[in-house]
C-alpha cells in the first residue's frame, strides 16, 4: 500500500477519489466490478448512516451502499489532490 493510499472507509464524505486496487472476493467482487468499481475509476463519497455503517458511494452514474467490511478491502488515490 502506498502511502497516498486510503481504503474507501478511511475518505470524507464529498471527497471523490480513484479507486486503485479492490481485495474484495467472490460473488461480491464480481458484483463490485459490474457496477464499475474497477481500478482506474472515480468514487464520490455520498454519504455515511448515521451510525456510521453502511456508507453510500457513487461510481459510474450509480449510488451504492456498502458496509465496512466491503469498503475497508476496496484501495483509492486522492484525485486531484482533494484532501482526504
Amino acid at each position: 500500500m502506498s502511502l497516498s493510499e486510503l481504503s474507501l472507509d478511511q475518505v470524507k464524505v464529498g471527497s471523490v477519489v480513484r479507486l486503485s486496487r479492490i481485495e474484495v472476493q467472490g460473488g461480491m467482487r464480481r458484483r463490485l466490478l459490474d457496477l464499475g468499481f474497477v481500478p482506474g475509476n472515480r468514487v464520490e463519497v455520498i454519504q455515511r448512516s448515521p451510525l456510521g455503517d453502511p456508507t453510500a458511494f457513487r461510481v459510474s452514474n450509480t449510488t451504492i451502499a456498502l458496509r465496512k467490511e466491503e469498503s475497508s478491502l476496496i484501495y483509492t488515490e486522492p484525485e486531484g489532490g482533494d484532501s482526504l
